[in-house]
């Protein structure tokens, strides 16, 4: 497919998990992608040898997107290397899980601090680029947790919450330049990042909540964000859209005995 013939994306945390079958989607739509990674350096550049070897285009840049400077730094090489930048994917994340009396403070700022202000600072350092060319789109990787609870993840789930408020403010502010900003919200994806969640049985109890009774899986969740990245979704903004097989409409508090 070649939707996004021309366009540059840059998408964060790509080396690995949901991250990495986002780049892989984005350059198969026909997109040039860089593929932002923190340490993982053999992962990324494993990433950019696959869409490459499918005929695409890619380079592996580093970076902390927690820092203010580094996230800057990223856009701009981005911009450098690739010919411009038209896609920006905020996905990059962490969790610490831990019931909230015996969280250290250290924790639940680091989550927020990567979660939220990653996505805030990547955000930034792209707005004005894209209010200047009168055309982007940003997409922001959110949870189902955002807007449900659940045991253990309040860090987790407060930091997803917060990007979705700030995808709907940030939608508000840059409609008039015509760019879009809406986040994906991944029910569970058994990726690295919950593996906690999934180990005492599988996930077996976690899946009978789930009216679809499958996890999502990586592809599913980059297939969604590359519609919304696209000119299918052009009328499109400041939306929240779940990829949960149905488990937001379901789901209630806690976590399953």
């Amino acid at each position: 497919m070649t939707k996004l013939a021309g366009q540059v994306a840059l998408v964060t945390g790509a080396s690995r998990g949901i991250g990495r079958a986002i780049a892989l989607a984005l350059a198969d739509d026909g997109a040039h992608v860089a593929v932002n990674y923190r340490s993982r350096v053999d992962e990324a550049q494993a990433v950019v040898e696959e869409i490459e070897k499918a005929g695409g285009k890619a380079v592996a840049l580093a970076a902390d997107v927690a820092d203010p400077e580094q996230a800057g730094t990223l856009v701009e090489r981005a911009r450098a290397e690739l010919g411009g930048l038209h896609i920006l994917v905020n996905n990059a994340g962490i969790t610490r899980d831990g019931l909230i009396y015996t969280m250290a403070p250290a924790d639940w700022l680091e989550v927020m601090r990567v979660n939220f202000g990653g996505v805030f600072n990547c955000t930034q350092a792209v707005m004005g680029h894209f209010m200047a060319e009168r055309a982007g789109a940003i997409i922001n990787i959110s949870s189902v947790m955002g807007e449900r609870a659940w045991t253990g993840e309040s860090a987790y789930a407060a930091s997803k919450g917060a990007i979705n408020a700030f995808t709907r403010n940030c939608a508000l502010e840059l409609a008039r330049f015509k760019v879009r900003v809406n986040a994906v919200l991944p029910g569970f994806v058994p990726t690295d990042l919950v593996g906690g969640l999934l180990a005492r049985d599988g996930g077996k109890a976690i899946k009978r909540r789930i009216p679809l009774r499958e996890f999502a899986t990586p592809e599913q969740v980059a297939r969604v964000v590359a519609f919304v990245a696209g000119p299918d979704a052009e009328y499109m903004t400041g939306e929240l859209l779940r990829v949960d097989g149905g488990a937001a409409a379901v789901l209630g508090t806690g976590r399953p005995d």
